[in-house]
């Protein structure tokens, strides 16, 4: 293992070992400190006092249920590009940022760069669905200049995963 570690939060330290277990559990996180240890040299009790800590600390923020995509795959799911007003002050689009992100239908928000201001992921029940939450959302929007969508027609790939382990290399 390579001596290189990552600050998270400036006080917390994550080593080659903490990053090896993110990477286990982000593919699983039901595993357990045994089954990790299978994989990190490291005893079970001291897996659950790092995994104990990076939760404590934010490090891991949440445990999800990922669905199956043939559970999901009846409904629809755009990509959809939003331009605010050229002179838009920050407040107003501070204010869609909360809206779209307390929105459940709305998977993703990024700030972006070039024409469009943000990009979404929509997850919507049908076509209806999709309308009336973009009409209420971005339609009726005084921060909202004009928005395109891009209908997903096949899902390939849909991951959370992001290596970190390869960062301690």
């Amino acid at each position: 293992m390579s001596s290189t570690s990552v600050t998270f939060r400036s006080s917390n330290r994550l080593d080659a070992f903490d990053l090896q277990l993110l990477d286990l559990l982000q593919a699983d996180a039901l595993m357990t400190a045994e089954k990790l240890a299978d994989h990190v040299a490291l005893s079970a009790s001291a897996i659950t006092r790092r995994v104990r800590r990076m939760r404590e600390t934010g490090v891991i923020r949440a445990d999800v249920a990922v669905l199956a995509r043939e559970f999901t795959d009846a409904r629809l799911n755009a990509l959809v590009l939003v331009q605010a007003r050229e002179h838009a002050e920050e407040r107003g689009i501070a204010a869609l940022r909360a809206l779209l992100t307390a929105t459940p239908e709305v998977q993703t928000v990024l700030d972006i760069s070039g024409e469009y201001d943000l990009a979404l992921q929509i997850s919507a029940r049908d076509m209806n669905d999709f309308n009336a939450l973009t009409d209420r959302l971005l339609q009726s929007n005084p921060t909202v200049q004009r928005y395109e969508t891009r209908f997903v027609k096949r899902t390939h790939k849909q991951s959370l995963f992001i290596p970190m382990a390869a960062d301690a290399d």
